[in-house]
């Protein structure tokens, strides 16, 4: 969680250099809502990364890597929320993070990762397809006792491009839900029922 509030911060300053711009269109995109603030001294980062700003970072990282700057420049959109929690937007939490899942799943978004940890993390993350071989967008949703994190990744990727995109880019639960994703991949053939509702 500690690396995610850092990413989150380091993109919030970098995203300020960002013009006004409309909501994308891609089925892949998610409404996040008006999230509450902790409060006085709480913790409250909110990031959008645009198409430009994406370019600008292939940019500078294509003569080293150029295949890690043509996958940031498939990407639309990335938005990161990471808020803490407090006795005053606690139940707003808890009823925006259902109301984001819900919503999810009634627009066909696929749950492929649903986690209940024994100390209180809860974690859920969705897929929207384009065809059958890339996504149109990923959304992750963490909530635990000290914060809950909202992601968003709007672009024509490859499940198996999660864990680079999240890499070139230093996006903690990026990389993490691309190696859930490969896994699941890997096992969707010998053991589909521990896949996510359809």
């Amino acid at each position: 969680m500690k690396n995610t509030i850092r990413t989150a911060a380091a993109l919030a300053v970098a995203s300020l250099v960002i013009s006004a711009q409309a909501e994308p269109t891609s089925p892949g995109y998610v409404e996040f809502g008006k999230i509450t603030p902790p409060g006085k001294g709480g913790e409250f980062v909110e990031v959008q990364l645009r198409s430009n700003l994406l370019n600008l970072a292939a940019g500078i990282i294509a003569k080293e890597n150029a295949e890690a700057a043509k996958l940031i420049r498939s990407v639309e959109l990335i938005q990161v929320t990471v808020v803490g929690i407090s006795k005053e937007n606690r139940t707003d939490l808890d009823a925006r993070l259902t109301k984001v899942r819900t919503d999810l799943e009634a627009k066909n978004w696929e749950r492929n990762v649903a986690v209940q940890g024994k100390d209180g993390e809860d974690i859920a993350v969705f897929t929207k397809t384009r065809g059958s071989e890339a996504l149109a967008g990923i959304t992750i949703t963490v909530k635990d006792k000290q914060h809950a994190v909202f992601v968003n990744v709007v672009g024509d990727i490859k499940p198996e491009q999660v864990v680079a995109l999240g890499e070139s880019l230093n996006i903690e639960p990026l990389k993490e839900i691309g190696v859930k994703i490969k896994h699941d991949k890997g096992d969707d053939k010998g053991d589909k029922g521990e896949k996510g509702e359809k």
